[in-house]
């Protein structure tokens, strides 16, 4: 597990807000925070340090956060903030923007200037989810009159980039438990290189980027699109080059180094779809609840129609043709522990959009 977790029953109902409070200063720029309901607070929250990056998924109950100009000169760490809108709404005034902003919704704030975060008047007794990043903004290969545009603006997490560091954020929240620690500073990069991406794209500006920026943001998207279509048998080599117009040999170039320092070092496109189609298959065929599912059914909406070509891939594999697999599994007493290992292990390799160049 990677990050720490507060929950706000593990604190006296008394001290609950001051507490919450308290963790939300330590990961962001200091802000007066108020709530109507900190009486009887509630909160869940959880710090993910990823190298320089600190990422916070959080619930919370409606609550204000207020940095004034006196705050700024006080302090200024120097950072940006994003926010991703999961659940619930929230209104944002900054640099003299002002939007309210909803579930899948994003916005940027500089610490180096005033903020004011609030529920709308009607919100009632609101639960709000979402999931914020603080970075340096030395890191981001932009320049800062350039960000500067996006301050305060409501962007799409719907879409393009934006749409692929939106499942990204969503999936560390989900896999942190099962992320190690070791993996912390190689996901802090997949992250910037993410945002960097993200920024570009929404400035138009993607060619001041660094090229291994971009490499790397190119592979986090041919990866997703990968996952995306990994049902359908006609996903080849070719077919995400066309969709991402690029080269196949590009392509491969492209592949070939994110999965430097990888188990699957050397691994071509083909032979990492041919591998995720297997795991798929796997999972399913030690379901229980699946159990009545013909092999062949199994295989073939995974993307793998020709019978004699998964039995040999799955037997290569594992050890075990499928048949042999699925009875050991399903009467294996230990099949149910088993089976959830091998989702998690499965699903936090998913929350790794792209692997940085060495």
């Amino acid at each position: 597990m990677i990050g720490t977790v507060f929950r706000s029953e593990d604190v006296p109902t008394e001290h609950r807000f001051d507490y919450w409070r308290e963790l939300v200063h330590r990961a962001i720029a200091p802000s007066d925070i108020t709530s109507d309901h900190a009486g009887d607070f509630w909160a869940e929250q959880r710090l993910l340090e990823l190298g320089p990056m600190m990422v916070w998924p959080t619930s919370f109950l409606a609550s204000r956060f207020l940095r004034t100009e006196k705050m700024v000169r006080q302090c200024d760490p120097e950072m940006y903030h994003l926010s991703l809108m999961l659940g619930g709404g929230l209104g944002l005034d900054h640099i003299g923007r002002t939007d309210l902003y909803g579930p899948r919704d994003l916005w940027v704030t500089d610490t180096a200037e005033p903020y004011d975060v609030q529920p709308p008047d009607s919100g009632g007794r609101q639960l709000i989810t979402g999931v914020a990043v603080d970075f340096p903004k030395s890191l981001l290969p932009l320049s800062p009159d350039r960000v500067r545009e996006l301050l305060g603006r409501r962007l799409s997490g719907r879409e393009g980039t934006g749409s692929l560091l939106t499942e990204f954020l969503i999936g560390l929240d989900r896999q942190s438990g099962v992320l190690e620690p070791s993996e912390a500073p190689r996901l802090g990069t997949v992250l910037l290189d993410l945002l960097s991406a993200w920024f570009a794209q929404v400035l138009d500006v993607e060619d001041a980027l660094p090229p291994e920026t971009r490499h790397r943001a190119m592979t986090a998207r041919i990866r997703a699109f990968i996952r995306q279509n990994l049902r359908d048998p006609g996903l080849t080599p070719p077919v995400i080059a066309a969709a991402h117009h690029i080269s196949v040999s590009y392509l491969h170039r492209l592949f070939q180094e994110s999965a430097r320092g990888e188990d699957g070092q050397g691994e071509t496109v083909a032979a990492w779809i041919r591998r995720l189609r297997l795991e798929g298959a796997r999972r399913e065929l030690a379901d229980p609840a699946l159990r009545a599912v013909p092999i062949h059914t199994v295989a073939a909406r995974w993307g793998l129609p020709r019978a004699s070509d998964f039995t040999r891939a799955f037997r290569s594999a594992y050890g075990l043709t499928p048949k042999e697999y699925r009875l050991q599994a399903l009467s294996s007493p230990e099949q149910t522990e088993r089976t959830e290992q091998m989702e998690q292990a499965e699903q936090a390799e998913q929350a790794e959009p792209a692997e940085p160049a060495e």
